[in-house]
């Protein structure tokens, strides 16, 4: 699978390296946020990256839920464990919970079908910053942090009427955003289809942190350094 070029097995352990996962971040999921680059004092793995692996070791379900309960440091060695259970839990060889995976329904290890719904997933969910969350922040007049800019993905869940989706498409359905305080409860909805057939729904969840008052110019600002970023990548 396409995956094999962003992270290597070491006696069982799944490793990732943080220009493995920087590089997944800019060329598959077009995410260039800054905590994915390989320098980053605060550097993590993509949550995409982690999803994608646990959907090429332990196949496509039709009701499955993903939890993420900490982020991925530079190259943590994880246990993918063999299992057939209902809940599978992503460690490191202290015991640290990084994500859990509950499943449910007909199963498909489709190889080829997976990698379209992951690249289809991922394609998606790397617009999250700035084409979904910037609009929705102003709509509820809040922002996060200019000067330290943080957006934790906290789950992701997908709902499929069957696991046999040839030319899988994702579609945004609906944003929501609950604030409390500085933080943020962001849900983004969307509808997966098949053609003309919608053959299942999901949901994104996000934490966004250190919110303050909406500030236009400020978050343009933000949004232009992201976006020179990406034009940087590209030109190199």
């Amino acid at each position: 699978m396409f995956l094999n070029e962003f992270h290597r097995i070491d006696a069982d352990k799944t490793l990732i390296s943080p220009q493995q996962a920087s590089n997944f971040a800019k060329l598959v999921a077009d995410d260039f946020n800054p905590i994915h680059d390989p320098d980053a004092k605060r550097f993590c793995v993509p949550g995409d990256l982690l999803f994608s692996l646990v959907l090429s070791k332990y196949g496509l379900s039709q009701k499955m839920c993903f939890t993420f309960a900490g982020m991925v440091g530079k190259d943590v060695p994880l246990n993918f464990p063999e299992s057939d259970a209902q809940r599978i839990t992503i460690t490191d060889d202290n015991g640290k919970e990084y994500m859990h995976i509950d499943r449910k329904g007909e199963v498909s290890k489709n190889m080829e079908m997976i990698e379209r719904f992951v690249r289809s997933y991922v394609a998606f969910s790397g617009q999250t910053f700035p084409h979904i969350l910037v609009p929705l922040m102003a709509e509820h007049n809040v922002m996060i942090n200019p000067a330290r800019p943080l957006i934790m993905y906290e789950s992701m869940s997908v709902d499929l009427k069957t696991v046999d989706i040839k030319t899988p498409e994702l579609v945004l359905d609906n944003t929501t955003l609950n604030v409390n305080g500085k933080r943020g409860d962001a849900a983004v909805i969307f509808s997966v289809k098949c053609g003309n057939e919608i053959v299942g729904k999901g949901v994104k969840k996000l934490v966004l942190s250190g919110l303050r008052e909406y500030d236009k110019r400020l978050i343009d600002e933000v949004v232009i350094s992201y976006s020179e970023n990406k034009k940087r990548f590209r030109a190199s």
